[in-house]
């Protein structure tokens, strides 16, 4: 059989009609190629027959002996139960769903193979629903030569299946070349990795001597060695895709400095050593004939936007326009507001396109983007939508890159290609990348970090206090905001609606007028008018009200550097990179700052541990990578729905540590072997790659 596995569907297996495919469909297994790489989860121990006696509690055993007693007895609920011995202890096997069938073959004198969890009951140790089947007393005993997969199911799929499904696949690899050694020997060496088959084979069917620590753990060389692999297609894909996009070639825009150094001179404030190095960086990249392919990482407050103003203007001097795109309303009009402030006293022209930007005002902001009038365009996803034409797009800053779909940043890049080149791209994120994340999910990109804040900014006091003490924090706001200090008050997400969750901010904020009348309050939530919300927002901004609610709308973007108090209600809903950017809204004068995690008990584990990291740390970076600890690559990069970083074998916590030999090995195979690139991407990607083209 020279076919590969990959090309071969599970349909020709033997049982496989369209429903089972569909069902295996749902977990990504369409080829026999997934089957071999849907590993198991964990494993079982069914190798041998434990005695009785020598049980211990919690953990799953093979056990064999005659049923002594069998009665259904009535308890709190109607069980059927089996004593069983073996001549060096008993145990009872307890049935709650049972049949006329089974009550009649555990019947006493009946010789019983179980397999299941002994567990400390009424009777003693106790094993509920046990996988059992009734055998010949002098039976030789048979059991199991390596030890059982427990694989990754759904509805409708049981492990039998899944189990019978696999050996026919690891039949098949009877033939080496049906799923072919895809890494050349010389870095399969020196990296010291197994061959690809027996490395599959072994994790399917472990021997019974095997390191059940190791493969609990993801850490034997077989997981390491397909874990290897994967990371590696990903790395590859993401380098050709660079390598791609720097053939088109891209617009030279070296500094002519006139523009920027009249910005520089007209700030109130000089630049930090941090914004000045990334600045550097963002110019060099502009000057080059490449595409710049730049992310721009800077923790809350770190001044990221002036560095993009900044970038945007080398574009306007060499002839070019320069869009800003950012992920809500609210973050896309604080841009404007910013780059208004910056640019417009330079003469340099601007509009704001939104989705709420309609009729006769957006087909002027349309035409001036088409006839190049407009040099700096700022906006949401509205930008990349099929009716907007760039004059001659040179820049595209894109602000949380994560929060957009793929195909909408593809669709911006797209737009700049006309004039025979791709635009540059400067994409930011105020949500720290934990490094092992950025190797992997960012190798196309050059990474630069703002890591110095402004001076002057106060580190931010974070309390967790429960909701039963509600009465107490209002006094505490109303005193803070008497002595002349500003507040906000965050309501966050309900069940996932923004109707609700504007409701409830409505909710709270009345009751807060109620109780705190000497305060002027106001509320800005994402279904309010653009208009009413840049209303409030200046109101607070100019000192006018004194505490804001809010919805999570004011996460990112907004700067109020009087507010020096932040209540976050139901804290526990958010992940941790959301706290930390609701929480750098305060902390941005020179007066102490509060941040007040009030949370309805009782908590979870999880969410305990993440208010525990939000009160020990206000480092974004150690932040991240606890939140990517607890939530997983595709949740950190906001990335679910588009399949990136849901590895099938890898696990970029985990396997952090094989990222630098991966990065390594990706360009060795590059230059020694490139012919394998290909097939390796399409084995581990097969089209997924296209999330990386953007």
């Amino acid at each position: 059989m020279n076919r590969s596995l990959n090309d071969i569907s599970v349909t020709t297996l033997k049982g496989v009609g369209s429903a089972l495919a569909d069902k295996l469909g749902k977990i990504g297994i369409h080829s026999i190629q997934d089957l071999l790489f849907h590993l198991p989860m964990r494993y079982q121990d069914r190798t041998r027959v434990v005695p009785i006696g020598s049980l211990q509690p919690n953990s799953d055993v093979v056990i064999q002996g005659k049923v002594l007693a069998s009665e259904v007895v009535m308890g709190r609920r109607r069980s059927l139960l089996c004593r069983v011995s073996d001549g060096t202890g008993s145990i009872s096997l307890r049935f709650f769903h049972f049949t006329a069938g089974q009550k009649n073959n555990l019947k006493p004198g009946a010789e019983v193979r179980c397999f299941g969890e002994p567990r400390r009951g009424a009777t003693g140790f106790e094993i509920y629903h046990p996988e059992y089947k009734v055998i010949q007393p002098d039976a030789p005993i048979d059991v199991e030569e390596t030890l059982t997969p427990v694989y990754p199911a759904t509805e409708g799929l049981t492990q039998q299946r899944i189990r019978s499904l696999c050996e026919q696949a690891l039949s098949l690899l009877a033939n080496e070349d049906s799923l072919q050694e895809l890494l050349p020997d010389t870095i399969r060496q020196k990296y010291r990795l197994s061959p690809l088959v027996a490395a599959v084979k072994l994790l399917h069917k472990p021997p019974p001597d095997i390191s059940t620590e190791l493969l609990g753990e993801g850490r034997h060389p077989a997981q390491q060695r397909l874990a290897f692999e994967e990371l590696l297609s990903h790395n590859l894909s993401l380098q050709q895709l660079r390598k791609r996009v720097q053939s088109i070639g891209g617009f030279a825009m070296p500094p002519k400095s006139q523009l920027t150094d009249s910005m520089l001179e007209q700030l109130p404030f000089s630049l930090t050593g941090a914004q000045q190095r990334v600045m550097n960086d963002i110019s060099q990249d502009m000057s080059a004939i490449q595409p710049m392919l730049r992310l721009v990482q800077g923790d809350v407050g770190s001044g990221k936007t002036v560095v993009a103003a900044l970038a945007a203007l080398q574009a306007v001097e060499n002839g070019y326009q320069a869009a800003v795109m950012a992920p809500t309303e609210i973050l896309a009009e604080q841009h404007q507001i910013n780059f208004a402030n910056w640019l417009k006293p330079l003469g340099i022209s601007m509009v704001f396109l939104s989705g709420k930007t309609k009729g006769k005002k957006r087909q002027e902001v349309l035409e001036q983007i088409a006839n190049g009038e407009a040099l700096v365009v700022v906006g949401t996803h509205a930008l990349f939508q099929d009716e907007v034409h760039f004059h001659k797009l040179g820049l595209a800053i894109i602000d949380e890159q994560h929060r957009f779909g793929v195909h909408q940043r593809m669709a911006l890049r797209k737009k700049g290609e006309k004039n025979g080149g791709l635009p540059d791209q400067l994409i930011m994120t105020a949500t720290p990348i934990p490094r092992t994340l950025a190797m992997s999910a960012y190798a196309d990109l050059d990474v630069s970090v703002i890591d110095e804040l402004p001076p002057g900014r106060t580190p931010i006091n974070t309390v967790v206090i429960g909701d039963d003490r509600r009465s107490e924090v209002m006094q505490r706001l109303k005193t803070a905001c008497l002595e002349g200090r500003q507040a906000y008050w965050v309501c966050t997400l309900i069940e996932e609606s923004e109707a609700l969750q504007c409701q409830a901010a409505e909710v709270t904020a009345e009751l807060l007028k109620e109780n705190l009348s000497e305060l002027s309050i106001g509320l800005v939530h994402g279904r309010m008018k653009s208009a009413e919300k840049v209303e409030v927002m200046k109101a607070f901004k100019e000192g006018h009200l004194h505490l804001l609610v809010a919805t999570t709308v004011i996460e990112v973007g907004v700067d109020v550097p009087n507010s020096s108090l932040m209540i976050i209600e139901n804290p526990e809903r958010l992940g941790l990179a959301q706290l930390h950017q609701l929480r750098g809204r305060v902390g941005r004068g020179s007066v102490a700052s509060h941040c007040l995690l009030m949370y309805h008990a009782p908590l979870s584990r999880q969410s305990k541990e993440r208010l525990q990291v939000m009160r020990d740390s206000s480092d974004g970076f150690v932040i991240a990578e606890k939140d990517l600890e607890l939530r997983g690559p595709g949740e950190v990069l906001g990335t679910r729905q588009t399949g990136l970083a849901q590895f099938r074998v890898a696990d970029l916590e985990r396997d952090g540590d094989l990222m630098e030999s991966v990065r390594n090995a990706a360009r060795e195979l590059i230059e020694q072997s490139p012919e394998c690139a290909e097939p390796l991407i399409n084995r581990w990607l097969g089209r997924g790659e296209d999330y990386a083209n953007v």
